[in-house]
């Protein structure tokens, strides 16, 4: 299974809690006004991996709090990135996922592809991008309608609960 990618940080400190390898995927529906990554939009760019070339990088660093799945769009992708999840979790990191689509939207797709990537996913953090509600001070998000979802106790609650930053 391939992932197409436009790039890759081995080490970040803006895309989750803690030292993160961070996965900009290839490929965007949104096309968000004021995107940041813009050369993500093209599904046909980047350059193809598999999660086990990606997750033989990532473990090799002790650092590493956990991966981050950015964009373009990983919902795009959900399939080999729900199997690079797995890696990371069997290893005890963690997985941060940034979707232009919300929560809720990703839900009522019903999809089993997009839903095991949820089930995957420790930190959501959601919403498109809204330039006009840009703001430089919030803490891993770039615009106020984002949420910092805590997916684990989302999950256990049954109910949207955000993350404490």
């Amino acid at each position: 299974m391939k992932l197409q990618i436009s790039g890759l940080i081995k080490e970040s400190i803006v895309d989750g809690k803690g030292i993160r390898y961070t996965v900009f995927t290839q490929g965007c529906p949104h096309h968000c006004p004021g995107c940041h990554n813009p050369q993500t939009w093209p599904f046909e760019g980047g350059r193809e991996i598999t999660p086990a070339e990606i997750f033989e990088e990532f473990q090799s660093n002790p650092l590493l709090k956990g991966i981050t799945f950015s964009g373009g769009e990983p919902f795009s992708q959900p399939e080999p990135l729900t199997e690079l999840a797995r890696l990371v979790h069997g290893i005890g990191k963690d997985v941060t996922v940034y979707t232009g689509y919300t929560y809720e939207q990703l839900l009522e797709k019903h999809d089993p592809a997009t839903d095991a990537l949820l089930a995957e996913t420790d930190v959501l953090i959601d919403g498109p991008f809204v330039e006009a509600q840009k703001n430089l001070e919030l803490v891993f998000r770039g615009s106020e309608n984002q949420r910092v979802i805590d997916m684990n106790a989302t999950r256990r609650e049954g109910k949207v609960v955000l993350l404490e930053l």
